[in-house]
């Protein structure tokens, strides 16, 4: 997994820093969640794991289904790709390409699962109070998980806050433990 993010990243970045030159980050963003769902499927997986296809006729296969609803850069990345045998990636290169146009837009997706349901005062707060701590817009949404018994689960990216009783109660079983 690790070594397919890695051969993903720099196409990413190359297609995060077209997409930003030109003006169109949402644009390029919707075509790449396009192709990496369409190279998901099984057909066109077997079409793109084919040794009997060149990388002409698989990126051409891919460019026709996709329709002409994309640019031509986009339709030179998916070229590229197939000209380095990389299309497989497109679902990786989508999530590295996401990370980028967050970090570029300022924001970050932040998920709450709490044990009871919390009213919207309560999740504006939380927003606001999150966005002043990251720095970042926050998209807030949330979840009901009764396993927890009562508190909360943030995750906000990388970061994850357990303030759950569940969470405290299996430190504390850890700490009893040790």
């Amino acid at each position: 997994m690790a070594e397919s993010i890695t051969l993903a990243r720099p196409y990413a970045r190359a297609a995060f820093e077209v997409a930003v030159a030109d003006g169109q980050l949402q644009d390029w963003f919707q075509a790449l969640a396009t192709a990496a769902a369409l190279v998901t499927e099984k057909k066109v997986r077997t079409l793109l794991a084919s040794p009997a296809q060149t990388a002409a006729q698989k990126s051409a296969a891919l460019l026709e289904v996709l329709g002409e609803v994309f640019h031509k850069k986009f339709a030179n990345f998916i070229v590229a790709l197939a000209d380095n045998k990389r299309l497989s990636m497109l679902p990786e290169i989508r999530d590295l390409f996401l990370i980028l146009k967050a970090d570029h837009e300022k924001s970050i997706d932040v998920s709450v699962t709490t044990a009871y349901p919390i009213n919207a005062d309560l999740l504006d707060k939380l927003s606001r109070a999150l966005a002043e701590k990251l720095g970042r817009r926050v998209t807030l949404s949330s979840a009901v998980d009764q396993s927890l018994l009562g508190g909360a689960l943030i995750r906000a990216g990388d970061t994850v806050i357990d303030g759950s009783v569940k969470g405290r109660l299996t430190k504390l079983a850890e700490a009893m433990n040790a």
